[in-house]
């Protein structure tokens, strides 16, 4: 017996098992994963976090090691919680569920000071989220902060802590089933080294991530060609949470055909490797263009700052034909790719002339893709100043789908190609839950006993969202749902 089960054990399930341990709960999470690949998609993150601030000093508060140097020598900028309520509204058509969105924005400040008090570091993103112009970093896109050690040092942190509070973590542990019946969930089943136990809970909180790992549900949800779309994280979040879960009566909610989608490394594995982590994503398209098996552009590559467009962008890539794209740049941008553009696992091809790069792009019509490299450069406006950490207005004129920043021509070789497609990050269905993080049942009344958290939460995100807000939103709720639970368990 113990008071809350924690189910899962990322970001969101162990911000969950750390509040209710807070609030004076004995806690036991069970992890499906073995030891070496726990943490869930979290582990696969580069950890950045979205969160509401209004200066350098919230940043301070949260970073008391940012010396005076780097503070002088870098634009943070701020980013308030009615700019953060505004990039919810916009990127997901303003279908954000208002409640849930209300608690994330206005919760994330105060929840990543919780996430230094227990133990976590944070740092600026120098290298992704700015670009240092005369000697000046420039912050944009709202995102600022990463946990320290990215997505595996913020697992690595998380389980430190849980560790020092006296949380157990069973590994290898499948939870099948919820123990539910007229009081509410009051444990679960599981599967451990080939036997089944039950183990019986005041509360449980479910915390075990999307379906995105399960290839039927990713054809019967997000549609047909889902099933030839890569994961990017761990194979381990196959939907069980959600299944058990409506077993028992919980409220679906959410956009079950919508997941975050991104452009990823063509040739890598079915999910994700956690020796390479999130180093087969590539997210400098805004300074190349993109060209697919007809040797066609099929998007504006310029629309927005990279986080606000890459999570859905993945989607326009799986629509084209075989389900690639090229990502095409010359040597004038080559000093702003990311670093995922310089491991050793990619599908590149170099040239010194557009004809030779042109020919090299494997499945593409070379010609179609010459004229159109040829037309895009004689389409860009290189009156307008080329700048990187603003939205520049440096597009084309004339072209059926334009770039609308950061168009520069292609014409100084070396000439860089990548082979992209599209890799699924999490699936954004899932179960309808109230403030308190509870559960609701199809009645639309509090399932006693259980909560969620994490990716299995649905309603937050539509079509799109901002980038960061993932393991944002999975501290935020984890916390609130771990402290829901505890103090239902101790009641």
């Amino acid at each position: 017996m113990v008071d809350v089960v924690v189910v899962g054990a990322g970001n969101a399930a162990f911000a969950a098992a750390v509040a209710a341990r807070e609030a004076g709960a004995s806690v036991l999470v069970l992890e499906r994963a073995p030891a070496e690949e726990a943490g869930g998609d979290s582990r696969f993150t580069a950890g950045a976090m979205r969160f509401a601030y209004d200066g350098v000093e919230d940043l301070r508060r949260l970073m008391p090691d940012l010396t005076d140097d780097e503070v002088a020598r870098s634009d943070f900028g701020t980013y308030p919680q009615a700019r953060f309520f505004e990039d919810m509204g916009r990127v997901t058509d303003y279908r954000t569920d208002p409640e849930l969105c209300e608690l994330l924005v206005t919760r994330s400040g105060p929840t990543m000071l919780w996430m230094a008090e227990q133990g976590h570091r944070f740092a600026p993103i120098w290298g992704r989220q700015a670009f240092q112009v005369d000697g000046r970093f420039t912050f944009w896109g709202g995102l600022t902060v990463e946990a320290h050690g990215g997505g595996p040092g913020l697992v690595e942190a998380w389980t430190r802590i849980a560790a020092g509070q006296s949380i157990e973590v069973a590994y290898g542990a499948r939870v099948v089933s919820l123990i539910a019946g007229d009081s509410g969930v009051r444990g679960v089943c599981l599967r451990q080294a080939g036997r089944t136990r039950e183990v019986t809970a005041n509360a449980v909180v479910l915390a075990c991530g999307g379906f995105q790992g399960n290839v039927e549900w990713r054809t019967r949800y997000l549609g047909p060609g889902w099933d030839l779309a890569k994961v990017r994280g761990t194979r381990f979040n196959t939907g069980d949470g959600h299944r058990m879960a409506l077993e028992i009566g919980a409220m679906p909610a959410g956009q079950w055909s919508g997941c975050h989608a991104v452009a990823w490394e063509r040739n890598a594995p079915e999910f994700g490797d956690p020796a390479v982590g999130d180093g087969f994503q590539k997210h400098s398209y805004p300074f190349g263009i993109m060209l697919n098996a007809r040797g066609e552009r099929f998007l504006d590559e310029g629309a927005d700052f990279r986080n606000y467009t890459y999570a859905r962008y993945g989607r326009e890539i799986l629509r084209q034909p075989r389900q690639f794209a090229w990502q095409v740049f010359d040597a004038k941008v080559r000093h702003l790719l990311r670093d995922e553009y310089r491991i050793r696992q990619v599908t590149k091809v170099s040239a010194g002339s557009l004809e030779e790069l042109c020919a090299g792009l494997e499945d593409v019509d070379a010609a179609a893709a010459l004229a159109t490299i040829r037309a895009y450069n004689a389409a860009v406006r290189t009156d307008i100043a080329f700048d990187p950490n603003v939205k520049d207005g440096r597009r084309t004129e004339g072209l059926a789908i334009p770039k609308s920043n950061w168009a520069n021509t292609l014409d100084q070789p070396p000439f860089e190609a990548y082979a992209v497609t599209c890799g699924v990050t999490f699936t954004f269905g899932g179960l309808r839950i109230d403030r308190d993080a509870q559960v609701l049942d199809v009645d639309l009344a509090p399932i006693p006993g259980l909560y969620a958290a994490g990716e299995i939460v649905g309603g937050l995100f539509y079509e799109n969202y901002p980038g960061g807000t993932g393991l944002m939103a999975g501290a935020v709720f984890g916390r609130i749902a771990g402290a829901s639970a505890g103090r239902a368990a101790q009641a």
